[in-house]
């Protein structure tokens, strides 16, 4: 049976040429960078050009590049960098309503040392208005954080004008761009963001390896304290062989991105535009253009409660794909709070398929996926009567 990995957004295979990067590190590459002698020293050499391949990603500088282990730690590192270096009663953080559970599990605990978090609604499209910033903002509003692409519907913010509100406030600006980094260009040197979280599984390279972008002058307290590796943000010796990962993905995002987003842009329209016609009760989740190149999430009006059994109906065919967030899989089958943000109720918000593409998707994958979904949703408990509007 063939097997067709539609699941982009929880994690990406591997690309080869990251193999190869990675392998010298494990055999004559073993040294520990902070040693002055030349084991040590080839190792610094590694995660060097490491730095370098991800700051070129950015336009950004090597020195604004920090190792993690995560886009989780990045995200942690950057809201509680900032909120530390202040008394509790003079922290007010802005976010999104919408954020990954890596920001908002941490501005519940920010809110419990004492600090004020207020959360921005999202249209039922999935985006965060302007204006909305504009109206939260307070005299002691320290940081704002918003993601640069949603991770379950798929929505692009707009990040530089959500930046530039908040610098002339005189903020400083986080963006969790995990989903959206090697998809779409993130210009450090054309947008305001102080910092960028991302991370190495989501574009083809290594788990256990992520990075925080900083920009030149902004200063943060580290989240984790000891010898003083990472300019002494990350203190830790480094995983060099995930670093010269992170470097070669990096690299290849920067040179391919464009002709790949091009043909995922392609691939996901054919699957939105074939669905929404085979499937009568099919509806787009989020906004139609406004989203990542490879990235679909799909309601079938009626049939909202039987969104797990089409999943595993389809993994029976060899097909994966998820019905949300995989960070949340251990609430399947609650309601999204990500879709209740967007104004659904709690019965829709239980039903989404999320159809992520990547780099080694073929034509041939999507013709398969196409001819099977709707044998399967036609299988399923019949509609009800309650009416649903198509998106097209």
């Amino acid at each position: 049976m063939e097997q067709i990995y539609f699941d982009h957004s929880a994690t990406t295979p591997l690309d080869p040429r990251v193999v190869e990067a990675m392998l010298p590190c494990y055999r004559a590459n073993f040294g520990n960078p902070s040693s002055l002698h030349w084991a040590g020293q080839q190792a610094k050499q590694t995660i060097d050009e490491g730095r370098r391949q991800v700051a070129d990603l950015f336009h950004a500088s090597p020195d604004e590049i920090t190792f993690t282990a995560s886009g989780t730690e990045g995200d942690n590192m950057a809201l509680s960098g900032v909120a530390t270096q202040y008394k509790p009663q003079d922290c007010h953080i802005i976010t999104s309503s919408f954020e990954h559970p890596a920001i908002l599990e941490t501005c519940k605990h920010l809110e419990k040392l004492g600090c004020a978090i207020s959360y921005l609604p999202v249209t039922s499209e999935g985006i965060v208005n302007p204006e909305s910033l504009k109206q939260t903002l307070r005299p002691n509003t320290r940081l704002v954080s918003v993601m640069a692409a949603n991770n379950v519907v798929g929505t692009l913010q707009p990040i530089t004008e959500l930046a530039k509100i908040t610098k002339a406030h005189g903020a400083l600006f986080h963006t969790d761009a995990v989903q959206a980094v090697g998809k779409i260009p993130l210009h450090m040197d054309a947008m305001p963001v102080d910092m960028l979280s991302l991370s190495g599984h989501k574009l083809h390279g290594p788990k256990g390896i992520g990075a925080l972008y900083i920009r030149q002058g902004v200063k943060i307290e580290p989240l984790v304290h000891g010898g003083g590796q990472e300019r002494g943000l990350r203190s830790a010796t480094e995983n060099v062989a995930a670093i010269a990962g992170l470097g070669k993905a990096a690299e290849i995002a920067g040179t391919e991105m464009n002709e790949e987003a091009s043909r995922l842009v392609r691939l996901r329209d054919r699957i939105i535009v074939t669905i929404t016609e085979k499937i009568p009760n099919a509806y787009l989740i989020g906004h139609r253009y406004k989203r990542l190149p490879g990235h679909i999430c799909l309601g079938f009006a009626g049939q909202e409660g039987e969104a797990i059994h089409l999943m595993l109906a389809l993994n029976e065919e060899g097909i994966a794909i998820s019905t949300g967030s995989a960070c949340s899989s251990h609430n399947a089958g609650q309601p999204s709070y990500i879709l209740m943000a967007m104004g659904m109720d709690s019965v829709r918000a239980r039903g989404s398929l999320r159809i992520t593409l990547g780099r080694f998707n073929t034509d041939s994958e999507v013709d398969t996926f196409l001819e099977v979904l709707p044998r399967l949703v036609e299988s399923l408990h019949p509609v009800t009567s309650r009416s649903f509007a198509l998106t097209a």
